[in-house]
């Protein structure tokens, strides 16, 4: 029986994610913030619930330390995030901060608490959400959008320096997800910027810009990345995910780039340019 350790798994796609694994017959460790709060997963056989905020050194090295003591760990699933919505002057300081905090440096030090485990047993596989706005950047992100490719970079950096002790790394990346999608945002408003924030609304209405796919569908990508034995480092999850990724590659990067600035009624800051 297989174990896989999971962050941010009170809701959305860690849930679901745990549920899958658990009724694939493997063991689950659900790490939340609150695990007291949990009201469905600490009824499952085979789940242990451990107490993690991953922006936190004492609690990472506790909660590590206790799910290695319960026994082998094959799986390292990093999925605690969160988004930060609106224009960059909008943020804080600590409002940009945390979303690193949490998003990419949470990532970082989970995955640093586990290797030296890893490379003892000479096998593990660390995954982790990132997103497609990890691969193609959208308006009123930016920061979410800086996390997301920065975990996409440092993944396939990583992916080298594991190999040599046959240690995997893998992101899935979702589109849009359906489950307490609002719950996982924090919203910084302008006014100035509403006319974008409404095209953008639109195109999430629509689908051209976004689907949004129940979270079983995101966490069965999840489970292939972590069975199907693949030399693969990228996972797309969702229809939206992989049509517009496709699209970008497609297009090209600066054409793509054009051509969404076209779809929402932007213009070009250079004068003698053409969209």
């Amino acid at each position: 029986m297989k174990t896989i350790f999971i962050t941010g798994a009170s809701a959305g796609l860690g849930k679901t994610t745990a549920q899958l694994f658990q009724a694939k017959g493997w063991k689950v460790i659900a790490t939340m913030r609150a695990p007291e709060k949990e009201t469905e997963l600490n009824h499952l056989e085979n789940v242990t619930l451990l107490k993690l905020d991953v922006t936190d050194d004492k609690q990472i090295e506790t909660a590590v330390k206790a799910a290695i003591e319960l026994g082998d760990i094959d799986v390292v699933f990093n999925n605690a995030g969160y988004g930060l919505i609106g224009p960059l002057e909008s943020y804080t300081t600590t409002e940009i901060r945390s979303q690193f905090e949490t998003n990419f440096f949470g990532v970082v030090w989970i995955t640093k608490a586990f290797i030296p485990y890893f490379k003892a047993r000479r096998k593990g596989l660390f995954i982790t959400t990132t997103s497609l706005c990890g691969l193609a950047s959208y308006p009123l992100s930016s920061i979410y959008n800086a996390s997301k490719w920065a975990l996409e970079g440092w993944s396939e950096s990583m992916s080298y320096d594991l190999a040599q002790f046959s240690i995997g790394i893998k992101t899935v990346a979702p589109g849009g997800i359906k489950s307490n999608y609002m719950n996982v945002m924090k919203v910084a408003e302008d006014k100035s910027y509403d006319p974008l924030m409404q095209r953008m609304t639109e195109g999430f209405s629509d689908g051209t810009l976004m689907e949004f796919s129940e979270t079983k569908l995101i966490a069965d990508v999840v489970y292939q990345a972590a069975t199907d034995g693949k030399d693969q480092l990228r996972y797309l999850a969702g229809n939206d995910a992989v049509r517009i990724y496709t699209k970008r590659l497609e297009e090209g990067t600066e054409a793509y780039r054009k051509n969404l600035t076209t779809y929402l009624n932007l213009e070009s800051p250079y004068a003698a340019a053409t969209l």
